[in-house]
């Protein structure tokens, strides 16, 4: 099992949790971004550079992960393909993503997509918090302690 990263959106403090996962349990964490990104030195975290463009971190994303890998993202169709590939998706506030709850949240994206089309605007996500931070800790926790051998 691996754990891929779609990096460029990830907030920094979700990647320090990662980092800690990686050294404490010798899961290979790789980031993918298409802006450089400093990763600390170790053997268990990887950094991935791809050209700039509209998705191409996600597909790149797509391309190599396995059945059983987990991918961490907030982006929604990343998300979809990656179940798709029998892995997992986690986003950055703790919700794993399932094949139960992934058409809802695409629905859902592609509600906030058009509303943001016409001209209202639907604002952003707050800012993450300790409680989320927590949350996504937690989950990834439990994660690593059921899928990873």
């Amino acid at each position: 099992m691996k754990i891929w990263v779609d990096a460029d959106a990830c907030p920094g403090v979700i990647k320090e949790i990662l980092f800690r996962a990686a050294t404490r349990t010798g899961v290979l964490v790789t980031l993918v971004a298409n802006q450089y990104i400093k990763i600390p030195p170790s053997p268990n975290i990887k950094f991935v550079q791809v050209g700039s463009g509209f998705d191409v971190a996600d597909n790149e994303i797509v391309k190599r992960l396995e059945a059983g890998d987990l991918v961490i993202t907030a982006d929604i169709p990343l998300a979809s393909d990656t179940i798709e590939k029998g892995a997992y998706a986690l986003n950055p506030r703790g919700e794993l993503y399932t094949t139960e709850n992934i058409r809802a949240r695409l629905n859902m994206r592609d509600f906030m997509e058009s509303l943001r089309a016409s001209g209202v605007d639907t604002g952003g996500p707050p800012a993450l918090n300790n409680n989320d931070r927590k949350v996504f800790a937690d989950q990834l926790d439990k994660f690593l302690t059921r899928y990873h051998r």
